[in-house]
């Protein structure tokens, strides 16, 4: 689809495929084109599920230093509003999605893969959010994703210290959600991304906005959106066909309808 990111689909899966040598630094036409392709395999009816992916050597290291250290606050504070923006395209798919996290996903990188729904990493992967070191802090919805995920004090750790975590201690923390040998990130992704493929598509993209809009609002108003979300999906043909196949005790053939 673009010079950095290439956008395949088999099997109801789409892989979203970063590739700006050497290590993805994401400069403003690498987030264009993430946000492009997130909009394109969110809106695609073939599509039941998404992986993030940054290649064999690495996910992503983070926001291009050398297009940063140029611009003034009035560059940036219209930047980052598109970095943001960009970013968010991928949090708002509204289906599952899979980041395969190998090598570096630092700064922006880790900030990408947090907009994901899972996270699996390979055993020698490092995470983390080191832009204190460069006398900023995370633009790219890092203070807000990675407490969220993790708990305010371990986010303040990572944000506050700069340092890097490996898989392991990724995964104690939460941070991510299955740790492979470093040459199974993508089949295990795609093997995690394939349990949602063939599913009801519309109730996953509900049970989606639920979580994700709830952990915004007070419980009342969550409650809300559930309720919305649960009654409008009586209006679904794949909740009947899901009820009926129940009551036939036979597998369910949802059509995404």
């Amino acid at each position: 689809m673009g010079e950095f990111v290439s956008v395949e689909i088999a099997d109801q899966i789409a892989t979203i495929r970063l590739d700006r040598p050497k290590m993805n630094a994401l400069n403003r036409q690498l987030q264009e084109e993430i946000a492009e392709a997130a909009r394109l395999v969110d809106g695609d009816p073939g599509v039941n599920a998404v992986i993030l992916y940054g290649g064999e050597r690495v996910f992503a290291a983070g926001a291009d230093i050398k297009e940063m250290a140029v611009m003034s606050y009035a560059d940036m504070s219209v930047h980052s509003r598109v970095l943001q923006d960009c970013f968010t395209a991928v949090a708002r798919i509204g289906k599952p999605v899979v980041a395969a996290i190998t090598g570096y996903a630092l700064g922006g990188g880790c900030e990408l893969a947090l907009c994901a729904d899972f996270r699996v990493a390979g055993e020698s992967a490092k995470l983390g959010q080191p832009e204190i070191t460069l006398g900023i802090i995370p633009g790219a919805g890092g203070t807000q994703r990675l407490p969220r995920l993790v708990g305010p004090a371990r986010a303040k750790d990572l944000i506050f210290t700069g340092r890097h975590v490996d898989a392991a201690e990724a995964l104690a923390m939460g941070l991510v959600d299955r740790v492979v040998p470093d040459g199974e990130v993508y089949t295990a992704s795609l093997e995690l991304a394939a349990t949602f493929a063939g599913g009801p598509a519309a109730a996953v993209r509900a049970a989606k906005l639920a979580v994700d809009h709830g952990l915004e609002v007070d419980l009342d108003t969550g409650l809300e959106i559930e309720r919305l979300h649960f009654s409008g999906l009586f209006a679904t043909e794949d909740a009947r066909e899901g009820m009926t196949a129940f009551a036939e005790k036979r597998h369910p053939r949802f059509s995404g309808k």
